[in-house]
């Protein structure tokens, strides 16, 4: 079956405009495809493209980053209670009742939160599954502090070519990408600026999320409320999620209730890219093994 082209679609979030590629339009069974911290949705286009011919995946840009609206009150609205809030709309604007989330990184975290219930009562009920690439209820401190130092002061430079050198470096730890998929992460990921110097797509005051909500990655409290499966595809050089972390995660919340599992992805570190058929299977198999369980009543 040919693979079915992606649309762009915006729509009115809780106030702010945001940006979402669809794939798989006529199917009714949805996954929810969540980038992270400082990329966009386009991420997710070789998970999309695989998904597509037995799912509708939605590949959000959270807002500030790529083609969604930078947010007038960064402090406020650059937070996981937020995220969760745009997210409980694009639900109810879509009309997915329910769907498997897929969450690199920040991704990861606010498909943790939305699972929980806390921040939005309403979303514990539509999350299906969980899949966290690379993400935990609890980060390396020194990770966040490497992060915070790059992500608050993105670079600029002459050319999109330079830019794109730029991003083979950061993210040399996604894994293995071909020369295309290297140009098309560049492509989707640049703004140009008015000098006409070209920098990353994101809004640099998305940083203030770990100034004014210095503890906003630490949700245990989250994580032992979901009753869901979930896969965690820890990078095996990851210095963001430790194994000591991830070993918890096997003991509590869904881990407690055998419904969580941890795959170690080698040859990546943060952030696998989810861009070749051994972690697209991974991804694909536990969604699809995930609708088989057999949920108890927890809400």
């Amino acid at each position: 079956m040919p693979i079915p082209p992606l649309t762009s679609h915006y729509i009115n979030c809780v106030g702010r405009e945001i940006h979402y590629t669809q794939w798989g339009a006529q199917h009714e069974r949805t996954v929810i495809a969540w980038h992270g911290l400082a990329r966009t949705g386009r991420d997710m286009d070789e998970l999309a493209a695989h998904l597509a011919t037995r799912y509708r995946v939605i590949c959000p840009d959270t807002i500030g980053r790529g083609l969604s609206q930078w947010s007038p009150r960064p402090a406020q609205e650059y937070c996981l209670r937020f995220y969760a809030r745009i997210a409980a709309a694009l639900f109810d604007h879509l009309k997915i009742e329910k769907a498997h989330w897929v969450g690199t990184s920040m991704g990861g975290a606010i498909g943790t939160v939305c699972a929980s219930g806390l921040f939005q009562p309403g979303m514990k009920r539509r999350i299906q599954s969980l899949t966290l690439n690379d993400n935990a209820p609890q980060l390396a401190d020194a990770a966040i502090t490497r992060i915070k130092a790059y992500a608050g002061s993105p670079p600029t430079f002459n050319t999109v070519a330079e830019l794109e050198a730029f991003f083979r470096m950061v993210y040399k730890s996604f894994g293995i990408l071909t020369d295309a998929q290297w140009r098309r992460l560049t492509e989707t990921s640049t703004r140009r600026l008015p000098d006409g110097r070209v920098t990353p797509h994101y809004d640099p005051a998305m940083v203030q999320q770990f100034i004014s909500h210095p503890d906003d990655y630490l949700i245990w409290d989250h994580y032992d409320q979901i009753k869901v499966p979930v896969l965690c595809l820890r990078g095996a050089e990851s210095d963001l999620v430790l194994r000591e972390t991830t070993t918890e995660m096997l003991r509590r919340g869904p881990g407690s209730l055998g419904r969580a599992q941890v795959v170690e992805i080698e040859g990546c570190g943060h952030a696998p890219a989810l861009n070749v058929p051994d972690q697209l299977e991974k991804v694909a198999a536990f969604i699809e093994a995930a609708e088989l369980v057999e949920r108890v009543p927890c809400y």
